[in-house]
């Protein structure tokens, strides 16, 4: 159970309702709905509804992931990859929970999802092995030395290795507000949190 209160609509203040519409209203709820948003109350599930507690970085928060999602230059595979990965290695069960079934939508077979949840995952694209590498390294925590970088760069440019490595401190610090605040996916989440 959260350490939160939920905020349904009716109950929020104007600075809060800003971050509310900005999520409830912007590009993660167009389209097909492949995790739940929204709980049956209104209020936003995951890291939404934290980010709504403190609009002040909450709406600069979920902007910066609007950025990430729907303005990089990476694949919807590749960004899929990167973010199952720092699920996994965060053992955010709501990232797992959204993310598997987005990344499923982009072509992502169970047998990778199996390997990413295993860390075994490898692609034969070069440049999703290099997203993965590069993310691999950033949640090890291990420095990229000259040859490692020369190598990620080659495939991804500056440009997509600037946005994997913020990719991977974004959903870090997702999972790390849902630590905090006991924050996890919803009730009928077939996901077991000790299989990641």
């Amino acid at each position: 159970m959260s350490r939160l209160n939920d905020l349904p609509p009716h109950s929020l203040t104007p600075e809060q309702d800003e971050v509310y519409q900005a999520i409830a209203g912007g590009p993660r709820a167009n389209g097909e709905q492949l995790f739940d948003l929204r709980a049956t109350d209104g209020s936003l599930n995951g890291p939404f509804g934290v980010m709504v507690q403190a609009p002040g970085v909450g709406l600069a928060l979920q902007e910066l992931g609007s950025a990430i999602r729907y303005r990089t230059s990476m694949t919807d595979r590749g960004r899929e990859i990167a973010i199952l990965m720092v699920a996994v290695a965060t053992r955010s069960d709501f990232e797992w929970y959204a993310h598997r079934r987005i990344g499923a939508s982009v072509g992502i077979s169970e047998a990778e999802l199996l390997a990413l949840r295993d860390g075994s995952f490898t692609s034969p694209d070069p440049v999703e092995d290099s997203i993965a590498s590069l993310a691999r390294a950033l949640l090890e925590d291990e420095r990229l030395d000259d040859d490692t970088y020369a190598e990620v760069v080659g495939w991804l440019g500056e440009v997509q290795t600037i946005e994997v490595t913020t990719l991977v401190g974004y959903y870090q610090t997702l999972a790390q507000l849902m630590d905090v605040f006991a924050v996890q996916a919803p009730d009928r989440c077939e996901v077991d949190p000790d299989s990641l």
